[in-house]
């Protein structure tokens, strides 16, 4: 069954958004609050995305659970000893889901209140100005003067690890819980794997990560990551770098797991989690109707604007490029909106902070030093070990350490590293201080409350000029 419609009927002002994820539906909501006839498609019956459904807030939740885990084995040391946590898993689950209901239901409200038509469906471009749209057995066209594109990413399984069995699990089905292996093996040793190594870790599992590079985290700077790797090394059963799994087998009982670079090379755990990175969903859209062009990785090829080579498609999120960030997506989600509506807007950000949610957590934002180095641009390294932080000492997690990457020669502030408990709130101040242009002055001369953990930002650019109160050290210069 086909049935022609249309997203309205104000000439120029109708917009369609194809994936209603954390750039989708801000695109849509903004969009209409100024006055567009929007239509928001996506395949789930409420907004919210990859990023709500099996991303970024299940996966908070579950690690704010593992947080607690591990404080209350960690307290005996203030004094304060408790019993081995129970876990009912059913519960656990529950309330992981539970949060997520709740959020994409108010998603919903709030469609309602601006007025989005959501129509749950998958699209395809039949061409410039038409997607058809399939939602169970129906089939229909929805009209646009304008589309964004924002159906963001998948899970990547390398043909090698892509086994049918339900031993082996990719992030999302390793978000369901359906139960806690006696021993899982983590592939890929980024945010992802580590995340969700985490939380199995707390609740039971014996975890080993296996990463191909050199270290953890590729792309963060190697001081920082030092700080995570004390922790994961007590937190996981093993980690083994430098090594690649060569293959998956199901052995019935277990997957037998073929190791290049560690001994013994086959080794068999309960389940195992592939976690090497996501890829765009680009495929089966109907693209190949329109002129917009996918780069050699399917990411889709945007200007400044996010406009693709399409001048009536936009694309914004995961599907328009890295960094494959719920934030950034956002952002760019403003960006288009006011692109389409003829106001001088432009995706020029300075930082786009970088979070991993782990005990500790670890955030950086703007220039690393690694890309200081690799780029020729000189610059002035200083560091704060939370060895001096008051704060830190009293939480006892004396082991963060916050980092600036300055400008040589002017002070200006290029980029923010921290490692340490609520990083990934810390670093909101450092994104500020590289947007604004901010030199080292600036956040010496900013009174932070006291004891605080922000305070390391201060006592940071204090330390370029000898003036902490709590550490003396050399600056280094890159």
């Amino acid at each position: 069954m086909t049935s022609e419609t249309a997203a309205g009927g104000n000439g120029g002002n109708r917009l369609v958004v194809l994936g209603a994820g954390p750039g989708g539906y801000p695109a849509a909501f903004l969009a209409a609050e100024r006055g567009m006839d929007v239509t928001l498609i996506d395949v789930e019956e409420h907004p919210g995305g990859v990023c709500l459904y099996s991303g970024c807030i299940p996966s908070k939740a579950l690690l704010h659970v593992s947080k607690l885990l591990h404080e209350t084995r960690e307290a005996a040391a203030f004094g304060v000893t408790f019993s081995e946590p129970a876990i009912d898993l059913d519960a656990l689950r529950a309330w992981k889901d539970g949060v997520v209901s709740k959020l994409v239901g108010g998603l919903s409200t709030l469609a309602r209140a601006r007025r989005v038509k959501y129509v749950r469906g998958y699209g395809r471009f039949r061409d410039a100005h038409t997607l058809r749209v399939q939602s169970d057995h129906e089939f229909v066209d929805v009209a646009f003067d304008h589309a964004i594109i924002a159906t963001g990413s998948r899970p990547a399984i390398p043909p090698a690890l892509d086994v049918e069995s339900q031993r082996v699990m990719d992030s999302t089905t390793a978000l369901a819980l359906e139960a806690v292996p006696g021993s899982l093996l983590v592939v890929g040793g980024g945010y992802i794997g580590l995340e969700l190594g985490s939380v199995y870790a707390s609740l039971g599992s014996e975890v080993t990560v296996v990463e191909m590079t050199s270290g953890l985290l590729p792309g963060a700077d190697r001081d920082l990551v030092a700080v995570l790797e004390k922790r994961i090394d007590q937190q996981m059963h093993e980690v083994l770098l430098g090594t690649t799994v060569l293959g998956l087998e199901d052995s019935g009982d277990g997957v037998s797991v073929r190791l290049s670079g560690a001994e013994p090379s086959e080794r068999t755990y309960d389940r195992v989690l592939v976690a090497v990175g996501r890829s765009p969903n680009t495929a089966d859209l109907g693209l190949d109707h329109t002129a917009v062009r996918e780069n050699e990785r399917g990411f889709i090829e945007t200007d400044h604007q996010r406009r693709t080579a399409e001048p009536s498609i936009f694309a914004i999120g995961d599907v328009a490029g890295e960094p494959m960030l719920a934030h950034k997506a956002t952002h760019e989600a403003r960006v288009a909106v006011e692109a389409i509506l003829g106001e001088p807007a432009s995706w020029d950000p300075a930082a786009i902070p970088a979070v991993v949610f782990t005990d500790p957590e670890l955030a950086w934002c703007g220039l690393t030093e690694a890309e200081a180095t690799e780029r020729g641009v000189a610059v002035t390294i200083v560091t704060f070990p939370w060895t001096a932080s008051g704060r830190a000492t009293t939480l006892g997690r004396s082991d963060g350490l916050t980092k600036l990457v300055l400008e040589r020669g002017t002070e200006r502030v290029l980029g923010v590293g921290i490692v340490g408990p609520n990083a990934g709130e810390l670093i909101a101040e450092g994104t500020l201080a590289v947007e604004m242009g901010a030199r080292a002055d600036d956040l010496r001369f900013t009174i932070h409350a006291h004891p605080t953990l922000s305070e390391t930002l201060m006592e940071t650019a204090e330390v370029l000029f000898n003036q902490s109160p709590h550490y003396i050290a050399r600056r280094k210069r890159a």
